[in-house]
C-alpha cells in the first residue's frame, strides 16, 4: 500500500505555522479553512502585494509521458526541485483520501515534500504533492500529487466559506466483483453495492436497503464506488435527486433528498 511518508505534521495539530519563501522572508501563517478528505487546506500569510503568484495549468490535460517537476523541501535540506515524468493518472482506490484522483509521477518526492509544487515544462501548477509509496521512507519513483483542478475547486470554497460542503446520501458501498455479479444474477449491469444504510440519513428515509444494487444517481450512471462517491459529493445539499436500485431482480427508483456530507472525526 502507498504510504504517507512524504506528509508532514497536520495542519490541525499545528500550534504555530511560519512560511518560508524563497527570497528569504519569513511570516506567520493564518489557517483560512481546511479539507481533511483531500488533505488540503488554505493558509494566508500578510505581506502585502510584493508575494510571488503561480500560474494554474490544465491538470486534466495532462497525459502519460509529460516532463514534470517537483518542488518542495525533502528532509527539511532547502528548496529542491526534481525532475520526472508523468507515470499515470486518475490514480484512486489508493486509500490515502476519501477523495482521490492522483497524478502519478516518478519525479523524486521525499519526506518533507509534501504541499509542493508539482509543475509542467513551462512552471505551470498541476499538482499538490501529497504521499508517495515506499516501505522506507525514501523515494522509490512512485510519487503522487493531487491535481490542481480538485485543489482550485477546494480552495475556492475555502476561501468563500471557510469549509468544504458535499453531498452525502448515507450509504456505505463496495465494487461489484465478478462473484458478487454472479451471485445477484446482473449480468452485465454496473453498479456499486450497497452495504450499509446509515440509520436516519437520508438513503434510509428513501427507503434504500442494503444489498440494493445502485445504478446510477442523477440519471448519472456509476461506474464504480469512486464515481459514487464524487457523483454524490458533487450534488448541492438539499437537492432532491432520483437513484434508480436493482433490488431482487427488479428494477427501483427512488427519490432522495441530498444530505450534508459530515467532517470526518480527528484521527488521534
Amino acid at each position: 500500500m502507498p504510504g504517507d511518508d512524504a506528509r508532514g505534521i497536520k495542519i490541525e495539530a499545528a500550534d504555530q505555522i511560519e512560511v518560508a519563501l524563497a527570497d528569504g522572508r519569513k511570516a506567520k501563517g493564518h489557517i483560512i479553512g481546511s479539507d481533511p478528505e483531500t488533505d488540503l487546506a488554505v493558509i494566508k500569510i500578510d505581506l502585502g502585494s510584493s508575494l510571488p503568484s503561480i500560474t494554474f495549468g490544465q491538470s486534466d490535460q495532462a497525459q502519460v509521458g509529460d516532463i514534470v517537476l517537483a518542488v518542495g523541501n525533502p528532509f527539511a535540506v532547502g528548496q529542491t526541485v526534481t525532475m520526472g515524468i508523468v507515470s499515470a493518472v486518475k490514480r484512486n482506490h489508493l486509500g490515502l483520501n476519501a477523495f482521490e484522483n492522483f497524478i502519478q509521477t516518478d519525479a523524486a518526492i521525499n519526506p518533507g515534500n509534501s504541499g509542493g509544487a508539482l509543475v509542467d515544462i513551462n512552471g505551470n501548477l498541476i499538482g499538490i504533492n501529497s504521499a508517495i509509496y515506499s516501505p522506507n521512507g525514501g523515494s522509490l519513483g512512485i510519487g503522487f500529487a493531487i491535481p490542481v483542478s480538485t485543489a482550485k475547486k477546494i480552495m475556492e470554497q475555502i476561501i468563500l466559506t471557510g469549509s468544504v460542503t458535499r453531498g452525502w446520501i448515507g450509504v456505505a458501498v463496495q465494487e461489484i466483483t465478478p462473484e458478487l455479479a454472479e451471485s445477484f444474477k446482473l449480468g452485465k449491469i454496473q453498479g456499486v453495492l450497497i452495504s450499509e444504510v446509515v440509520r436516519g440519513g437520508p438513503a434510509d428515509k428513501a427507503k434504500v436497503k442494503a444489498g440494493d444494487i445502485l445504478v446510477s444517481v442523477d440519471n448519472k450512471p456509476l461506474l464504480d464506488s469512486n464515481a459514487m462517491l464524487e457523483t454524490v459529493a458533487a450534488l448541492q445539499p438539499g437537492k432532491s435527486v432520483t437513484l434508480k436500485l436493482l433490488r431482487k431482480q427488479k428494477k427501483v427508483v427512488v427519490q432522495v433528498k441530498i444530505g450534508k456530507r459530515p467532517r470526518p472525526k480527528p484521527q488521534d
